[in-house]
């Protein structure tokens, strides 16, 4: 309220220093490897175009407003510069829709979907999804000197062949994310804030704008409603 009514720089940067931490907390969710410190940075900056836009007087918390702001110029980056080769916006936002549906059915169905329920699920043809699906390389294409496959049932001679043993812990992670989409906006942002990015609930409390009670009962809630729906058929 005292930045909205006298504009003080001191102020706004206390606003932009206390709120940090849920930029990067949404800037986490996209696993990009090197270009990780890109989408902290675009993060930042809509953090700074939030502060600058809210509105207090009209009564909604401010991390409710920054979430989707932040989240929408984190989209914004990955739709126009996060391609290494051009790919026709239509397509890249069709590779965004089978990634959500990949992820939904694999909870679902406890298995990877076929490009035909996946195309089914998303109201498309094989065709589209299978065009959706090749064009994630543009987004992360291999090497030119990248060593290929000489056929399906080998591996390329020189490359040494080991046993993967996080795929339970990948099934896990898909299975906790597809829960947690059930939760409230807010409830959810809490149990992400508290176990994914280890805060304490007295800093999530003073980040949110609410006592530490409130974040107490959020967290309790949440998890007895986690439970509930992970034990459902």
């Amino acid at each position: 309220m005292r930045f909205a009514r006298d504009r003080e720089p001191a102020v706004r940067e206390a606003l932009i220093e206390r709120f940090m931490p849920l930029a990067r907390h949404l800037a986490r969710r996209y696993p990009v490897g090197t270009e990780r410190d890109d989408i902290v940075q675009v993060a930042s900056l809509a953090l700074v175009k939030a502060v600058d836009r809210f509105e207090p007087a009209q009564g909604t918390a401010f991390a409710s407003f920054a979430t989707p702001t932040i989240l929408g110029e984190i989209k914004r980056y990955f739709r126009d510069f996060g391609w290494r080769v051009h790919v026709p916006r239509e397509l890249q936002e069709l590779a965004v829709k089978v990634e959500r549906a990949t992820v939904a059915l694999t909870s679902t169905l406890g298995r990877t979907p076929t490009p035909g329920e996946l195309a089914e699920d998303i109201g498309t043809t094989v065709e589209r999804v299978l065009e959706a699906l090749a064009s994630d390389t543009a987004h992360r294409p291999l090497a030119l000197d990248h060593p290929r496959r000489e056929d399906a049932g080998e591996p390329p001679q020189g490359i040494a062949v080991t046993e993967e043993h996080g795929f339970a812990e990948v099934e896990d992670a898909v299975a906790v994310d597809s829960l947690l989409e059930q939760l409230p906006a807010r409830d959810r942002l809490i149990v992400e804030l508290r176990f994914r990015d280890d805060m304490l609930q007295r800093e999530i409390a003073t980040l949110l704008g609410i006592s530490q009670m409130q974040v107490s009962r959020v967290l309790a809630r949440s998890i007895a409603t986690l439970r509930e729906l992970a034990a459902a058929p």
